[in-house]
Parts: structure tokens; C-alpha cells; sequence
């Protein structure tokens, strides 16, 4: 079996966000606390479950759902991941407005939410 990296424009943009998708999982997964510090948050003293918890769902689910995508190189994983980084993007806007999180760095990874979502589903939708 071989490794398939896309020539179509398209498809490489979307497997780039998947790539992405990946490095970002496994950055929480195996460093959750280098990730926080790297986003601003940090934990409270004592309180363990909250490495769990970015190990798990801010890791494990974005390096699957991105490998995924690499791996299986179809439309419909891809329209997965963009699904989900819009859905993560309207969240993050959310909370923009409603929880006085107005900040630089909400809007830059907001932007990066964005592109991310973009990308994959551009391509789904053939507009790349």
C-alpha cells in the first residue's frame, strides 16, 4: 500500500488541513500542557482531569479525524473535518460574544478555524 499525497489543488489544500488537523491533535495529545501555555490557559494546581480532557478531546480527536482524512483521502472524511473545524469556529464565535472573549488571540485562532474549515470543504464542494 502507498503513501497518497494529492496533486490536484484541490485535494492537496484539504489534505494539508487534514495534516493540520493532525499535528495540532498530536501536539495536545502528547504535550498538553506546552499546548495550553502555547494558547494562553492554564490549569489550576491539583486538578488532573483537565489533561484528560485535552489529551482526549482536544488531542486524540483531531489526530484521528485527521489521519483519517490523510489516510483515507475521500470526500466525505474531508467533509467530516470541515464540518467539524466550522462547528469549532461558530463555538469559538460564540463565545466571543457572549463571554467577553474579544480578544487578539481569539481572532487569530478564529482565523485559523476558519481556513482549516475552509479548505477541506472548498474542495468537497468543488469550488477549488
Amino acid at each position: 500500500m502507498e503513501f497518497y499525497i494529492p496533486t490536484e489543488t484541490g485535494e492537496f489544500l484539504a489534505f494539508c488541513a487534514a495534516l493540520a488537523a493532525a499535528v495540532i491533535g498530536l501536539v495536545f495529545l502528547f504535550a498538553p500542557g506546552l499546548a495550553f501555555r502555547a494558547i494562553g490557559l492554564d490549569l489550576r494546581e491539583g486538578r488532573r482531569g483537565g489533561y484528560a480532557e485535552a489529551r482526549s478531546v482536544m488531542g486524540g480527536f483531531p489526530l484521528g479525524l485527521g489521519l483519517a482524512a490523510v489516510l483515507l483521502a475521500q470526500p466525505m472524511v474531508y467533509l467530516a473535518l470541515g464540518a467539524a473545524f466550522a462547528l469549532a469556529a461558530f463555538g469559538r464565535i460564540l463565545s466571543m460574544l457572549s463571554d467577553g472573549s474579544n480578544t487578539i488571540f481569539n481572532w487569530a485562532y478564529l482565523a485559523v478555524q476558519i481556513v482549516l474549515a475552509a479548505l477541506p470543504l472548498a474542495y468537497v464542494f468543488g469550488m477549488i
